[in-house]
């Protein structure tokens, strides 16, 4: 299993492939006119940055924009989509990846923007980042080693280690008070795909303030659409030696079963997101109150 090796230092490889540059629409508009909910805000550098507003709430309140922001790791961005990124007006940034992800691909980020870590998975024992470029370089033993449905399950355990790991309740409480604190904001949070570490925060955030959960699986979803992309060049060229396609589409990509097991994660552990907040994450009804009547309008 050398090549599963603590495989979660995946996320920064998918640096090495950039996407072709989409119209550049802001997402601090908060007039119907505005973008979808969860439309890529068209930055080519950072395609996977997305407004987290304008979702309806089961009850009929709506999610301001403008106000928290997610994305892939604001990396090698270029002149023009660093204009762009300073049109957001950011206060914080937080990185949820680990130090040799932060290391490898330091964030770039408009002057003034206050920078904060997170390690969600701190407490995972550190590797090498070349070991998905080994595990992508040997096709057959990648076959034999992740196949038939080894990856996803690799995959469903570390979502299930963003609830249960000592460091990822602690980088995520410290996320959302963050994200609970007006004077921090407009905020954006990031890993380095922008899809699990992010992905499991952005359904928390949007399942505690009230979005019905086929919406929340449905925005987590969309990170298909800017990430796999990314990677389509290095996934052609690992199936072409002989790789099994379902392999790096499953790393690349996300599937709806791995935020099913995080879900089912909190349902096992703590009975609703509620209960996530104020057992696991120790943010309070109140806390949790306040942040819906900052997030929401009616």
């Amino acid at each position: 299993m050398v090549y599963i090796n603590k495989f979660y230092t995946k996320f920064s490889f998918v640096l090495l492939i950039s996407l072709s540059v989409a119209v550049f629409i802001s997402c601090s508009s908060t007039s119907d006119n505005g973008p979808k909910p969860g439309q890529s805000l068209g930055i080519a550098s950072i395609p996977n940055l997305r407004d987290m507003g304008g979702y309806k709430t089961s009850s009929g309140a709506t999610v301001s924009r403008g106000l928290v922001y997610r994305s892939n790791q604001p990396f090698n961005i270029n002149a023009a989509d660093m204009l762009l990124l300073e049109k957001l007006n950011l206060k914080n940034v937080l990185d949820l990846r680990t130090a040799a992800e932060k290391n490898a691909g330091p964030d770039q980020l408009p002057a003034g923007v206050n920078y904060v870590w997170l390690d969600v998975l701190a407490d995972v024992p550190a590797s090498g980042p070349a070991n998905l470029t080994n595990l992508l370089s040997d096709p057959k033993q990648a076959n034999a080693e992740l196949g038939d449905g080894k990856v996803e399950a690799l995959f469903k355990k570390a979502y299930r280690d963003c609830i249960s790991l000592p460091s990822a309740k602690t980088a995520y409480r410290k996320l959302f008070l963050s994200l609970g604190d007006k004077d921090q904001l407009p905020a954006l949070f990031h890993c380095a795909g922008g899809k699990d570490r992010t992905g499991w925060a952005a359904a928390a955030l949007l399942t505690l303030l009230g979005v019905p959960k086929e919406v929340v699986i449905e925005d987590y979803m969309r990170s298909n659409d800017y990430i796999l992309p990314m990677s389509d060049t290095l996934i052609q060229k690992f199936v072409a030696a002989g790789g099994s396609p379902s392999i790096p589409a499953a790393i690349f990509g996300v599937k709806k079963e791995y935020l099913d097991a995080a879900f089912d994660e909190v349902q096992r552990e703590y009975g609703s997101i509620e209960k996530y907040f104020s057992e696991g994450l120790g943010i309070t009804l109140d806390q949790q109150t306040a942040l819906r009547k900052l997030y929401l309008t009616d």
